[in-house]
């Protein structure tokens, strides 16, 4: 049975959890320039701290306990380290050669964390999977950066999707069981993503991942930060057939349930959500509770809204363990043919 098939059988028994923030984690470690450039890039010429990604190369082990953290909670799907992992993200440090490497580190340290739990816990046959993340990156092709010169753009679609094939070719080969394009805020970027991952599959003849895919409402109107209604965007992604779709970041829950109730009753495939814990105090942390979180989602699984679950900004495998034992009472969100049948 392969990777798609599984996940199918498995959405279809229940409720799917996805692990929880990477970022909120590193920082509870207050890692420093030094521990960020390691031995390796202890002379880089740009401040590194804050590159997240580079901790797959310079402190694996840390990036390696987050995940296990997370399987412990009760994640099924690990996402890999590598939400900036792209030559344009990268630019920022000046690691642009780094993209590949990054990647194919990231995936392959998600697997290992996921056998190294298996063997601990004694549970070979525990159904985790590795879900290769691919952020919006931090430019976008749908707006200007210059509000005096509207039809500028500070990079081509071909740029963005070249980014994105090296992207995918690292997650790939370092092992990913999924490819997950997430937060998206300009669905021409994520157009850019789907168009380098169909492009890789037919140039490579490899048998095709998983894809995941999952957009950001940014405020109260409904809408992405491009314009889009959640609709608008639903339609303009559903041609990659992807296995699930969904929201996560930028809101927190309760803010996020509308939406979540009007993309349950337009998806025809699996519904994701991972919100944030509420949204940010004045101080830019989140202060929702583990207990608080769950509640909400729960609310989402009892009313047949979700088929997986999980957290995103301020969220901590403390939510993802309560999220995890709140969903065992709820059956998942069937696909609309079965709620015909």
């Amino acid at each position: 049975m392969n990777t798609g098939s599984q996940l199918r059988k498995l959405l279809n028994e229940r409720i799917l959890i996805i692990d929880g923030a990477m970022g909120t984690m590193v920082q509870r470690y207050r890692l420093q320039e030094q521990d960020y450039r390691g031995e390796r890039f202890k002379d880089w010429h740009t401040d590194v701290k804050g590159n997240n990604d580079l901790l797959c190369l310079t402190q694996p082990h840390i990036i390696k306990e987050i995940h296990k953290q997370y399987l412990q909670a009760g994640a099924n799907i690990l996402e890999t380290n590598t939400f900036n992992s792209q030559v344009i993200s990268l630019a920022d440090y000046d690691m642009q050669s780094l993209a590949y490497e990054l990647n194919v580190a990231a995936a392959k340290l998600a697997r290992e964390a996921i056998n190294e739990f298996k063997e601990n816990c004694q549970l070979p046959t525990a159904n985790c999977f590795v879900a290769g993340a691919i952020g919006p990156m931090n430019k976008t092709l749908s707006l200007s950066p210059d509000v005096n010169n509207p039809g500028f753009r500070s990079v081509t679609f071909d740029e963005v999707a070249d980014a994105y094939y090296e992207q995918i070719k690292g997650l790939v080969d370092g092992g990913v069981d999924i490819l997950l394009v997430e937060t998206i805020f300009d669905t021409l970027n994520a157009k850019a993503a789907i168009y380098a991952i169909n492009k890789y599959y037919r140039e490579t003849k490899k048998e095709k991942l998983p894809v995941m895919i999952s957009g950001t409402i940014t405020d109260a109107s409904g809408r992405t930060l491009s314009g889009q209604t959640l609709e608008a965007f639903y339609i303009s992604v559903m041609h990659a057939n992807p296995i699930s779709i969904g929201l996560n970041c930028a809101l927190g829950a309760q803010q996020m349930r509308p939406h979540i109730e009007e993309l349950s009753q337009i998806a025809a495939c699996y519904v994701s959500a991972y919100p944030n814990a509420g949204l940010p105090n004045a101080m830019g942390e989140y202060d929702e509770s583990p207990e608080h979180t769950a509640a909400i989602i729960s609310e989402w699984a009892k009313e047949g809204r979700v088929n997986l679950v999980g957290g995103c900004c301020g969220t901590t495998p403390d939510h993802i363990a309560a999220i995890a034992k709140a969903m065992k009472n709820y059956a998942p969100r069937p696909l609309p043919e079965l709620m015909s049948a």
